[in-house]
């Protein structure tokens, strides 16, 4: 089995989505006409929004919070740190090309899951790409393997590799037992999920800003302390991308490593056409109450991951120095000695703590997904929703003393099958994206609040629920 695993993440990942996550951002950057450019103020616009309350959904920014809680999460720290060091200070350069062309996907993908989201048990929005691959292509089949894929990936394993990061740098930092901090984080997840996407998307609403908040707060006291050097950094971003500096650090340094990493890093953790946020923006409540305003806040939620905290992590590691001194260290070791380089011990805490943060929200965010998905799968009732939190819960627990390496492969290989089936989903649906967007953009021009009446769009209206959207 895993030779088999091995051989499909093998041609997933290196073959098929680091050229068709990039294609699909570029070609909705040129078929909505630079939309992330051009409307970039929208994308607060409908965040800032009041957004309905109520027991259907949720509010916009909850929505952008919960799937911040997914995007941003140990990769920020780690997984920046080797991207740079396998690659140099040029493989920022590409996060940030893969962010920017990515935030036209994510709106599109969101903007999708709002227009064919229904009502579940007790009346809850649900949607996602399971949801849209059914009514928009008339595949219900094929969205019930995007389904399945994404509650193996996301519901479980990735649950239990977050967990790992959180006992690691917990028994790290304080010395704690890893068994202890892997019942503590499962009790605490457990009071959580046991109250839903409502109670998740209250906490997630509280922890995400302030967890970023800080982190963005020390990137921002470095520069600070290090104003002067912070040219040459950018510098050694910019010209490292296309090999007119020397890389400093490790294997790398060329530009086909400086963008492969670079690229490969901005793709995992901004998620953008993964499949993955539209399921929670699929439960928001838009304000304007338009699909297409929902896409709008998700591409937001790409420019705070990847631009913004990822970079964070990458300014403070440039400028501490740490790469230059050749001691081999990557990923958490790499950013914590960059921390403990600019704040002495007290970085290294930091670093501790902000993997927690980072950590346990995805864990939140993750599973808000997978109750999406069981919905779709027609277990979106009290028994079914029982089963996934215990499964979610005792794989936080699993994941906090284990070697999660093995399953890790499976998630991979889960999460490249449904980010292939929703890049497939969402390019075979672009029209619907752009006759979406035409109309949101048009009442915005005569200004009109933009609304969505499926009654006054009929190409637009199979497979729509008229109860919603009117």
């Amino acid at each position: 089995m895993d030779a088999v695993i091995d051989l499909l993440n093998l041609i997933l990942w290196n073959y098929i989505l680091i050229y068709g996550l990039l294609a699909v951002g570029v070609f909705f950057t040129l078929r909505l006409g630079f939309l992330q450019f051009r409307h970039f103020k929208e994308f607060f616009r409908c965040v800032t929004s009041s957004g309905e309350v109520n027991r259907n959904g949720i509010t916009p920014l909850q929505a952008l919070t919960v799937s911040l809680a997914s995007r941003v999460g140990t990769g920020n720290i780690a997984g920046v740190a080797v991207a740079i060091y396998l690659g140099g200070a040029g493989a920022v350069f590409w996060m940030w090309l893969v962010a920017l062309v990515g935030m036209a996907t994510a709106y599109s993908e969101s903007a999708l899951a709002q227009l064919y989201k229904t009502r579940g048990p007790g009346g809850m929005y649900r949607g996602g790409p399971a949801f849209y691959i059914s009514k928009g292509l008339g595949l219900p089949w094929l969205g019930a393997i995007f389904a399945i894929c994404l509650i193996i990936a996301f519901g479980l394993v990735f649950n239990s590799v977050q967990s790992n990061s959180i006992a690691e740098a917990m028994n790290g930092a304080f010395g704690l037992p890893k068994w202890a901090v892997g019942i503590a984080v499962a009790a605490l997840t457990m009071i959580i999920i046991f109250g839903g996407i409502p109670q998740i998307a209250k906490v997630a609403q509280v922890i995400v800003p302030f967890m970023a908040g800080a982190y963005l707060l020390a990137a921002m006291i470095v520069i600070v302390m290090n104003l002067t050097e912070v040219p040459g950094v950018l510098w050694q971003i910019v010209g490292g991308a296309f090999g007119l500096t020397e890389a400093a650090g490790g294997v790398a340094g060329s530009v086909t490593a400086a963008a492969m990493n670079g690229i490969k890093r901005g793709l995992f953790s901004n998620e953008a056409g993964m499949g993955s946020a539209p399921n929670i923006a699929a439960v928001a409540t838009p304000d304007p109450h338009h699909p297409a305003s929902q896409g709008f806040v998700q591409a937001l939620g790409v420019f705070i991951d990847t631009i913004l905290v990822c970079t964070a992590t990458a300014v403070m590691i440039l400028l501490s120095g740490v790469l230059e001194h050749g001691n081999g260290v990557t990923g958490t070791v790499l950013t914590q000695s960059a921390l403990v380089e600019h704040f002495g011990a007290a970085g290294g805490i930091f670093v501790a703590v902000a993997i927690f943060f980072f950590a346990f929200t995805s864990i939140i965010g993750n599973y808000a997904y997978a109750e999406n998905a069981i919905s779709y799968l027609g277990f979106g009732g009290k028994s079914g929703l029982l089963v996934l939190r215990l499964a979610a819960a005792a794989m936080v627990l699993w994941g906090a003393v284990q070697s999660v390496a093995t399953v890790f492969n499976l998630a991979d290989a889960s999460m490249g099958l449904m980010a292939t089936i929703n890049l497939v989903a969402i390019v075979a649906l672009s029209g619907t994206v752009v006759k979406l967007t035409r109309d949101y953009l048009a009442q915005r021009k005569v200004g009109q609040l933009p609304t969505f009446e499926a009654s006054k769009h009929p190409g637009l209206a199979k497979g729509v629920d008229p109860t919603i959207w009117r």
